[in-house]
């Protein structure tokens, strides 16, 4: 199973996981997240995310899901990326953080699609008509 490591700004990352646990009626396992507060130096952190990322690669890789692409959270992403064993995806929000849960039994590279298709797919313009088509 492919482990899921949430980087985020501050509680972001456990909220998420609290709201996804929901859905999918308990808290998955090899999902786990860092929060980067305010006052905190990454580089600091940087062997803690590693070592998260080492306890949960049980051998089919990780994914690590960041909020703002190109925020401190992301380039802490970009420092622990390993082509083919551990992934990063930027943007993530709970539709993503689903559809990576539903799907990560497979390939890590699908993953990657899967959780970007499910963090865009998740976002739609809220309308009447659409509610309306929806029922």
């Amino acid at each position: 199973m492919i482990g899921i490591l949430i980087i985020a700004h501050g509680t972001l990352g456990e909220s998420l996981i609290h709201c996804a646990s929901h859905v999918m009626g308990s808290r998955p396992p090899l999902l786990r997240q860092l929060g980067i507060g305010t006052h905190d130096d990454p580089a600091s952190l940087l062997p803690q995310a590693q070592q998260i990322v080492k306890e949960m690669d049980d051998g089919h890789g990780v994914l690590v899901l960041s909020d703002i692409y190109g925020a401190t959270p992301c380039n802490m992403v970009g420092r622990l990326l390993i082509p083919g064993k551990v992934e990063g995806v930027s943007g993530v929000n709970l539709p993503m953080l689903v559809r990576a849960l539903t799907y990560r039994n497979g390939d890590l590279q699908k993953l990657v699609e899967k959780a970007l298709s499910g963090g865009r797919e998740g976002v739609m313009h809220f309308t009447e008509e659409a509610c309306k088509n929806h029922d």
